[in-house]
């Protein structure tokens, strides 16, 4: 059986097969609405690409870009202009990376590294580098935690959260053979881009340990950035092999934070919303 993934949009869901993705959206009528189109991976086209750890970071830009296209696609049908230009330019989608990017880098890389700089000048022990890695990614971490706590009480977020654990339940349900009955599944899934944000910040923790401490500001900051496609790469690894071992306590163990978030990122589906993901994913099978 081929792996399948997928992600909330508004008011919808996008299931992504290894050879076509399909986006199912329910419009202010009550209609689902589905787009399906061929998306292959550049990494499946040339070998070099798909290596491990080089696919990683590949296919986290090439989802990012799917993603940004179908949130724009689900608004556009939502709100009932499909008949406008749905296609994002070129520019706006560059535009849109940039903020996204900036964001990100902003909370999870500068902010986390100025908090541990300042506190290891007030604190001595901090000054260790195992301690100051130690702050940077807890920070990471409690961060990315009150984030999401804090979105997930929009009344829309809570809606998009509902759509990725319908997401998640089809998935399940398809990984068991049992697509007639997907709302017993759990709206937990193994593989979740979640788990996978997690994996990144746990990771980063380790990694930087190599990273000297009497590196100024900046240049630690420039490392961090330049290490991040690594990162990205084994935590995709990772991830990738985790249906394989979801089994074992000891890989239960290393994924349950992952899971445990997923907690806050997903929320019970209606019949509705689990009608919606599974057109998504029978467009895609």
């Amino acid at each position: 059986m081929e792996f399948i993934g997928g992600q909330a949009v508004i008011e919808g869901v996008l299931i992504k097969g290894p050879k076509k993705l399909a986006i199912a959206v329910r419009n202010p009528q009550g209609e689902i609405v589905t787009k399906e189109e061929e998306s292959i991976s550049v990494t499946k086209k040339n070998k070099l690409l798909n290596l491990p750890i080089i696919r990683g970071p590949i296919i986290l830009a090439e989802t990012m870009v799917m993603g940004i296209k179908a949130l724009n696609y689900s608004a556009n049908v939502s709100i009932e202009e499909e008949g406008e230009d749905e296609k994002l330019s070129t520019g706006s989608l560059l535009v849109t990376l940039f903020i996204s990017l900036g964001l990100a880098i902003f909370l999870f890389k500068l902010l986390p590294l100025f908090i541990a700089e300042s506190a290891s000048t007030y604190i001595s022990f901090i000054a260790n580098k195992y301690f100051f890695n130690l702050t940077e990614g807890i920070t990471k971490i409690i961060i990315l935690i009150g984030y999401i706590y804090f979105i997930s009480l929009m009344p829309d977020v809570r809606r998009v959260f509902q759509y990725h654990g319908a997401e998640h339940k089809v998935v399940n349900a398809y990984e068991h053979k049992d697509l007639e009955n997907p709302k017993k599944y759990s709206r937990i899934h193994v593989r979740c881009g979640t788990s996978f944000i997690l994996f990144v910040l746990a990771l980063s923790i380790l990694v930087y340990l190599f990273i000297p401490l009497d590196y100024n500001f900046a240049i630690k900051l420039l490392i961090r950035l330049a290490l991040l496609p690594l990162i990205a790469g084994i935590a995709y690894e990772l991830i990738k092999i985790s249906g394989k071992y979801d089994k074992k306590l000891w890989f239960k163990i290393i994924i349950s934070p992952g899971l445990f978030l997923q907690k806050l990122t997903t929320k019970e589906p209606n019949e509705k919303q689990l009608e919606v993901a599974m057109t998504a994913l029978k467009s895609v099978i």
